[in-house]
């Protein structure tokens, strides 16, 4: 059995949401549920739960400021919002679902399905990587890992250790130093818009590399990279200049 905590400032969502888990997540019990941020607090660390439902916005802080004030936290967490926007930045980075108001039964579902075994470990580290997700870009500033979110859990890998990744339908394959390679959910826009900063270049549509994993470069239309593991990656004609001003950075 499953303790769970509601965190919503409005009533009338705790009761929503209260009602649908009793009616369709019958492995879920609810010890608790809190109006506030203040509340909330002390409700968690008065039950210790192994999930909470969390709102984003409330009165007096978000949700985010919540597990700041929090230590060691590690139960699960599934966010609730009325704000897509949010899971563009943040959620898109770790394996910490959220459901969007009004709550879906389905998706409610699947995402308690996620958190049936509690896992305090998992969970400490996935609440760590949202919240530097939230102002980091979703890689951690002290050791430049990246955790990816696979059909497994979550696998937190080096960025140093990625060569290139490839496009797999809407997600991803990463081809790594050791030669293994990792399917990732994430889709390859996902991949793009975390890592360019951090050196990786798209240079086709289904290609991203990393430019410190290069090792020879063939002109051509548009031309062809050889990486450091032996794969061969076309560039397209459209990413051929973008590609060589920022393979003469480097």
């Amino acid at each position: 059995m499953i303790k769970a905590v509601i965190v919503d400032d409005e009533e009338f969502g705790r009761s929503v949401l209260s009602n649908l888990i009793r009616k369709y997540c019958p492995e879920i019990t609810i010890v608790g549920s809190a109006g506030s941020l203040k509340e909330a607090k002390k409700v968690i660390e008065d039950v210790n739960p192994s999930l909470v439902f969390l709102d984003i916005e409330m009165p007096g802080g978000s949700g985010f400021e919540l597990l700041e004030k929090l230590n060691d936290p590690s139960f699960a967490v599934i966010f609730t919002t009325a704000y897509d926007q949010y899971a563009v930045k943040a959620f898109k980075y770790s394996a910490i679902d959220y459901l969007l108001k009004p709550i879906n039964i389905e998706e409610l579902t699947n995402a308690v399905k996620k958190v049936s075994i509690p896992d305090p470990k998992k969970n400490t580290e996935s609440l760590q990587h949202l919240m530097e997700s939230y102002t980091n870009s979703g890689v951690s500033k002290n050791s430049n890992k990246i955790a990816l979110p696979t059909y497994g859990g979550l696998v937190f890998i080096d960025l140093a250790d990625i060569i290139h990744c490839e496009a797999d339908g809407k997600h991803t394959w990463c081809c790594l130093m050791d030669g293994s390679k990792l399917h990732s959910t994430r889709s390859m826009k996902d991949f793009e818009e975390q890592l360019e900063q951090f050196g990786f270049c798209r240079v086709h549509h289904a290609h991203l590399i990393s430019l410190h994993h290069i090792k020879s470069y063939a002109k051509g239309d548009g031309g062809l990279v050889t990486m450091a593991n032996g794969d061969e990656i076309t560039v397209s004609k459209r990413k051929k200049e973008e590609f060589l001003k920022r393979l003469n950075k480097i």
